[in-house]
């Protein structure tokens, strides 16, 4: 059978989500619970690769296996030997077709800039840090040159194996809450480090060393040499994995820092 779980976990004391030879990622944390519980080897799918340092929310995968089990065994079984930093949030058994990565038809990601002469202490690895002050109006206008099909290649690492950088993005907000600046983007698919890359931009914007036009100036240039540099993966949140209905997958809990997501 196939089974798909959400999953959601703090990566600051992780290498991200992919499989590496340290076995310190969320892929090798999960198989090797999920593993025990089917008494078989597990090999899982994610729906995106977070980085080091990255956290989700909403993080969705799935797995093939011979093994019956009730779905709260694959939740409460895999928890009990999963890190702290890591919980199953459900399980469902869905279709042989179902693919988290190539059954998703968009992506959600929120970064949280604690905006303060002081750094973090208590969210320090939670949430990113600037310490100038920035002007909200200035990214609100910049960050409306984001939404439409683009070539996001002013944005993207030079790492990234995409096979073409056009992205099609359905929202880019910038938003307030106390001294915390969240922004939240959705697309059908990023590139690597995409967000951050924009993150980093839109602060250049609010710094005020840059106008607000600048964003769509790097958009149609598509040379990551003239974007501000990547900004740290600290504050970086993958918050929601937007599926087909007929998948029947549960929702989850609402968890994301300081408020509840933006109505879509």
């Amino acid at each position: 059978m196939r089974v798909a779980i959400g999953i959601a976990y703090c990566g600051r004391e992780l290498e991200g989500w992919q499989s590496q030879p340290s076995g310190n990622t969320v892929q090798d944390h999960l198989e090797r619970a999920l593993s025990e519980i089917a008494g078989e080897r597990i090999g899982m799918t994610g729906a995106g690769r977070t980085d080091s340092g990255v956290h989700a929310s909403a993080q969705v995968a799935h797995f093939d296996t011979t093994a019956a089990r009730p779905d709260s065994a694959w939740v409460r079984g895999a928890n009990s030997l999963l890190p702290a930093s890591i919980a199953v949030q459900w399980a469902v058994q869905v279709a042989g077709d179902f693919h988290a990565r190539h059954s998703a038809v968009s992506r959600s990601y929120r970064y949280v800039l604690y905006n303060h002469p002081v750094r973090p202490a208590l969210l320090a690895g939670l949430v990113g840090w600037f310490h100038l002050p920035l002007d909200l109006g200035s990214m609100r206008r910049a960050a409306r040159s984001l939404p439409g099909e683009h070539d996001f290649s002013s944005f993207r690492s030079a790492e990234c194996r995409a096979k073409t950088p056009v992205r099609m993005m359905e929202r880019a907000e910038v938003r307030a809450s106390g001294p915390y600046i969240l922004f939240d983007f959705t697309a059908n698919a990023f590139l690597h480090h995409m967000v951050r890359n924009i993150v980093g931009s839109l602060v250049y914007v609010g710094k005020g060393e840059h106008p607000p036009q600048w964003l769509a100036e790097l958009i149609a240039a598509r040379d990551r040499r003239l974007a501000a540099p990547t900004f740290a993966a600290a504050g970086l949140y993958l918050s929601e994995v937007g599926y087909d209905a007929r998948w029947g997958l549960p929702a989850f809990p609402r968890m994301m820092p300081f408020e509840t997501a933006a109505p879509r």
